[in-house]
C-alpha cells in the first residue's frame, strides 16, 4: 500500500517538476523578464524580480493543487492577482507574438503603416472588455 502512495507521488512530483520547467523554459526562452528589467530601468533590483517569479510559482502551485484553500484577503487581493494575472498572460502573448512576428506579417498584409500603437492598444482594451463581459454575464458557470 505504502508503494502506491509512493509511486504516485513520486509520478505527480515529476510531472509537476517536468511542466515547471517547460514553462520556466518558456518564460527565460522568449526573454520577457530581461526585457521588462530594461523597460524599466530596473537592473539594480533583480534578485527582487527572480524571488518574485519563485514566489509567485510556488503560490500558484499550492493554489492550483488546493483549490478549496481559504484565503482571508478579500476583494482588495482578488483585485490585484487579477491584475497581476492579466499583467503576466499579457507580457507572454505578446513576447511570443513578436518571437512569431506575428504583428509585422499582420500589418504588412493589412497595409497598416501609421497607427500601430492605436491598434495595439485598441486590441488590449478589447480583451480586456471581453473578459470582463465574460465574468459579467457569468458565462463560464453555464
Amino acid at each position: 500500500m505504502w508503494s502506491r502512495h509512493f509511486f504516485l507521488a513520486f509520478l505527480g512530483l515529476s510531472a509537476g517538476l517536468a511542466v515547471a520547467a517547460g514553462t520556466f523554459a518558456l518564460i527565460i526562452s522568449l526573454k520577457i523578464v530581461p526585457r521588462i528589467i530594461g523597460k524599466g530601468h530596473s537592473a539594480d533590483h533583480i534578485f527582487l524580480f527572480e524571488n518574485t517569479i519563485i514566489l509567485g510559482g510556488i503560490c500558484g502551485t499550492v493554489v492550483t493543487v488546493y483549490p478549496n484553500l481559504m484565503l482571508p484577503f478579500g476583494s482588495p487581493f482578488l483585485i490585484l492577482y487579477g491584475l497581476f494575472s492579466g499583467i503576466q498572460v499579457g507580457c507572454l502573448v505578446m513576447a511570443l507574438a513578436e518571437i512569431m512576428n506575428v504583428f509585422p506579417i499582420m500589418f504588412r498584409r493589412c497595409g497598416l503603416k501609421t497607427g500601430l500603437q492605436w491598434v495595439i492598444t485598441f486590441m488590449a482594451v478589447g480583451k480586456t472588455l471581453g473578459g470582463l463581459w465574460y465574468f459579467y454575464r457569468q458565462i463560464g458557470q453555464q
